[in-house]
């Protein structure tokens, strides 16, 4: 009788055990504070992004319910940290008060960047702030200058075959994980006769330009790293430096051709240059870098190429961009999902937060593009 007795308390506690698991359980999935985000059950791939999936729509869905409009809109903020960016000290100060949505580590160490996804990831979590894109400039010509420590690689124009492209492409990626980085801005699909990007591409040998970039592509986001092709309309074949001033295509966009094929086979990302177009009868910019102008961004790439994927500022304190009053909010009027290095992230932060409280038509164009990069989150697994 005693051992059935023991026997029976044994089972209530089982019992017991299990039920508070079921609790805990629901608890997690179902958040009560509106504050709070839940977790997701499903686990998915760079893959899934462009698929028709509605549970994964739904899933993004109640994310973007529970953030509040400060929230939405740092996701749209990708400033940078480095030799070339930001201190850690702005930085932080960003994070702690959920002003942004993504890094660019912008020249350091690979200690120094891992230490950063770290730190940020477990600010991210403690906030209850959606985690972070990190994103690097890891060309193939770049990396072994902006990220101390990678690997050695071949430099764009100097890959022999594509063997040599798909080996790069897996060492680049192996860095790039290591550090917690899952979003390249690579690779430069321009021509080559423009210096300051001709040395990063593969298109010293025209022909190799998109089999080489598709090769890039899909071996990197197989790895669950988005790739990013650039820069659009195309940079090879104007004269300057959008680092230093606005250029201009005269004409014809002769390098659109590239972006076709790419978008078919599922790049993710596209960087948009600060290249203004004059005397084309349908894409003139009347001034406006290509960033800034809605003709390029929604009209050109958006609808008329079908790009459904990040779209991507060049960087925003670049002599191309920089002079443009109010740059911030145009970037992401024309269309634009993330804007990349703003002059000043605070600054650029309260003018999109106004213009989105006081302007229905911006705050669906906002609402759009945090969607769109909450979705890529969760397809890196990036949702807590």
């Amino acid at each position: 009788m005693k051992l059935f007795s023991i026997f029976f308390i044994l089972i209530l506690f089982l019992n017991a055990c299990g039920q508070t698991s079921t609790n805990n359980e629901k608890k997690i999935i179902v958040k009560s504070n509106r504050n709070e985000l839940s977790t997701t059950q499903n686990h998915y791939q760079l893959s899934d992004f462009l698929d028709d999936n509605k549970t994964l729509e739904k899933e993004v869905e109640h994310l973007f319910s529970q953030l509040d409009d400060t929230s939405i809109v740092a996701q749209l903020l990708m400033p940078a940290i480095g030799r070339l960016g930001q201190t850690e000290t702005v930085i932080d100060k960003l994070v702690k008060n959920r002003m942004i949505g993504g890094l660019l580590m912008l020249n350091g160490t690979k200690e120094q960047f891992t230490q950063y996804t770290k730190k940020y990831d477990e600010w991210n979590k403690e906030n209850e702030h959606p985690l972070f894109l990190y994103s690097a400039d890891a060309e193939p010509s770049l990396i072994n200058r902006k990220i101390i420590g990678s690997k050695q690689v071949k430099k764009a124009n100097e890959m022999k075959n594509l063997q040599e492209v798909l080996q790069y492409t897996d060492t680049i990626c192996s860095d790039l994980l290591s550090i917690g980085i899952n979003y390249n801005f690579a690779p430069v699909v321009d021509m080559s006769p423009n210096k300051t990007v001709g040395f990063r591409s593969f298109g010293n040998i025209p022909s190799n330009i998109i089999p080489w970039s598709e090769a890039f592509i899909q071996t990197s986001q197989k790895q669950q790293i988005i790739a990013t092709a650039k820069h659009f309309p195309g940079h090879g074949l104007v004269s300057g430096d959008t680092h230093k001033a606005l250029q201009v295509i005269d004409g014809e966009l002769r390098e659109l051709k590239t972006y076709p094929p790419l978008i078919e086979s599922g790049v993710l990302s596209i960087m948009i240059a600060h290249i203004a177009v004059k005397n084309n009868p349908i894409y003139d910019t009347k001034g406006l870098p290509s960033t800034l102008s809605p003709l390029i961004v929604t009209d050109l790439l958006r609808k008329q190429m079908g790009f459904n994927g990040l779209i991507v500022t060049d960087a925003m304190n670049m002599g191309g961009v920089s002079s443009f009053k109010n740059a911030s909010v145009m970037a992401i009027d024309a269309g634009c999902d993330i804007l990349l290095m703003p002059l000043n992230s605070e600054k650029a932060f309260s003018e999109i937060l106004a213009k989105y409280r006081n302007d229905s038509a911006f705050k669906n164009k906002v609402d759009i593009a945090c969607k769109r990069i909450l979705r890529m989150k969760m397809c890196l697994n990036r949702v807590q």
